[in-house]
């Protein structure tokens, strides 16, 4: 497991990995630019799929009954750009890999640290198609960037101080990515780049997780999950209201993790009171679905929470590795997964979110990828 208080060991040898991996990215963008000033196409980004006919893809449930959900693939890293120069891609990994110490033993106990996905914990799609994916193996966030073909990995929170545990992403205004940072104890504002511009919560956050925007009332919302509510801010930072306070009574929290903003509802991942609630915009309670139990459906840790354009709910059943489908409702659709590596299996999963083209896309942690379907209609 991911222990955050390693994290702060060796000051020195953060500052030396942060001037090395700027070192490392700047090489990499010279090597896979080519030679001679040419600067090479953008490489296409595939997800593993391009290759299967369509009766080889998983589907969800499976035949004879109706199939709701198909396999669309997955992202793990520099795998999803085949199309990129291979002699440079090599060269350029090499290079990267050597400058930050990627070569020698990793804090997980072992040689698979690599330049992609670690140990993923949710994301995020703009609408030009890039994803946006928090990494606490990488501390970092991993970026896809479809438009350009190219992945890249950012990882200052500031000018000086790199990400320690980003957890919480979310589209903010003026083409703005926010990250929540569970160490540092603050939300992170990046640029376009990848740059950061600023940041919210220091005074008032504890430990922020979850991350969630509502783009026409401009709010920004983030569970705080050692403090057991969810804060509410503008987009200029201003902490506006507190949704809950510790308890297991509706409305109250225990340890919120991954939160969403869907249809004009809040969704919120009770974790430790094993269910989910739902809020309206104004922040007033609308319903509550989830009960402890050991049958597939049940919840023990929920984590990941999202909705699609349809209404139906996506929970992330982290201990027992599944993606539970709800209707608008909160009544029990269908289970996706069980423990494995295989395609349609997670380990220890945490995030889930949606685009706006029917996919799903869920944070498959200690597998080191993100798993994506495609939702095909009809929910009932």
């Amino acid at each position: 497991m991911v222990d955050p208080s390693g994290f702060s060991q060796g000051g020195f040898i953060l500052v030396t990995r942060l001037i090395k991996l700027t070192v490392a990215l700047s090489i990499s963008a010279l090597l896979m630019a080519g030679c001679g000033g040419t600067k090479a196409p953008p490489a296409v980004m595939h997800y593993g799929v391009e290759k299967l006919s369509p009766n080889q893809k998983p589907i969800w449930p499976p035949l004879p009954e109706i199939p709701r959900y198909e396999y669309a693939g997955q992202l793990t890293g520099w795998e999803n750009f085949p199309d990129a120069s291979a002699e440079d891609r090599q060269r350029a990994e090499k290079a990267v890999r050597w400058l930050v110490g990627l070569d020698e033993e990793s804090e997980f106990g072992d040689q698979e640290d690599k330049l992609g996905l670690r140990r993923p914990q949710t994301g995020v799609t703009d609408e030009q198609g890039r994803i946006y994916v928090t990494d606490v193996g990488q501390h970092a966030v991993v970026v896809f960037d479809k438009p350009e073909g190219t992945l890249k990995i950012w990882n200052k929170a500031t000018g000086s101080t790199p990400f320690s545990v980003p957890v919480g992403i979310a589209l903010g205004p003026d083409g703005q990515i926010l990250v929540a940072d569970a160490e540092l104890g603050r939300v992170i504002r990046l640029d376009r780049n990848g740059n950061p511009v600023g940041e919210l919560g220091r005074d008032s956050l504890q430990r922020p997780t979850g991350l969630a925007r509502d783009p026409v009332k401009k709010l920004i919302y983030v569970s705080d999950t050692r403090a057991h509510d969810i804060k509410v801010f503008n987009d200029a930072g201003e902490l506006l209201e507190i949704i809950g306070a510790p308890g297991m009574k509706t409305g109250t929290f225990n340890s919120p993790t991954h939160i969403a903003f869907h249809n004009r509802q809040l969704y919120v991942a009770d974790t430790l009171n094993a269910r989910v609630q739902i809020f309206s915009e104004d922040g007033d309670f609308v319903n509550s679905f989830g009960n402890l139990g050991i049958k597939v459906g049940n919840m023990v840790r929920p984590k990941g929470v999202t909705a699609d354009s349809e209404g139906n709910i996506y929970v992330i059943e982290s201990l027992h590795d599944h993606l539970l489908i709800y209707n608008p409702q909160g009544q029990f659709l269908l289970p996706i997964g069980g423990t494995g590596q295989e395609i349609g299996q997670f380990f220890l999963p945490s995030g889930v979110w949606t685009d706006g083209h029917g996919r799903i896309y869920i944070a498959d942690m200690f597998n080191g990828r993100v798993i994506i379907l495609n939702f095909l209609g009809g929910s009932e």
